[in-house]
């Protein structure tokens, strides 16, 4: 892990997020669960219906991995992160059933924002395009649920020192928002 970087681990407790600003460089050690579009309609459908979800979300982080069939001999493959946006009708719901922290790529709805804020929940964003890079810091990889959905799966996976900054922070702060301030003036 690089000095300038923020260890944590996940699951989260409530200190961890709150001392956690837009710009933080992260490393995460811990579980983080994988989940996509079709993932998220499940457990939505699921929790509208009042079933319990795959795994109790409290202090947990969901990272929004692209596909990532292991080669043989390997853990998992590429593990790149893949657009946040498109799982934020469904992200409100989950941060209020306990989500901690959110992993992926580009901005935030403005519902997702204030549930991030209301609820005291983080979001992280991975570097896009270095997916091998990232699929050194798991550990282990396991289907959990929904493995009819291929990669859409939820997979369980440990990491150890899984980069990522915050984009966005229970204060308000919002990353991407910030950057484009800067080169505006």
């Amino acid at each position: 892990m690089r000095s300038d970087y923020i260890p944590i681990t996940s699951p989260l407790d409530e200190e961890t997020v709150a001392r956690l600003r837009a710009g933080d460089r992260v490393s995460i050690t811990g579980v983080l669960y994988t989940a996509r579009d079709a993932s998220h309609r499940r457990i939505t459908a699921a929790l509208d219906r009042g079933e319990k979800a795959p795994f109790d979300f409290a202090g947990h982080t969901l990272y929004y991995m692209g596909p990532s069939p292991a080669h043989p001999g390997q853990v998992i493959g590429s593990a790149g992160p893949t657009t946040s946006g498109r799982m934020d009708a469904y992200t409100p719901r989950l941060i209020a059933a306990g989500l901690r922290a959110m992993i992926g790529k580009g901005s935030r709805s403005r519902e997702v924002k204030e549930a991030i804020k209301k609820y005291k929940a983080v979001y992280l964003a991975a570097t896009g395009g270095a997916g091998a890079l990232i699929a050194r810091s798991i550990k282990k990889a396991e289907v959990i649920a929904y493995e009819d959905l291929g990669t859409e799966a939820i997979v369980r996976l440990e990491v150890e020192d899984f980069p990522a900054i915050v984009v966005n922070d229970i204060y308000g702060g919002d990353l991407y928002e910030e950057g484009k301030a800067r080169y505006q003036a």
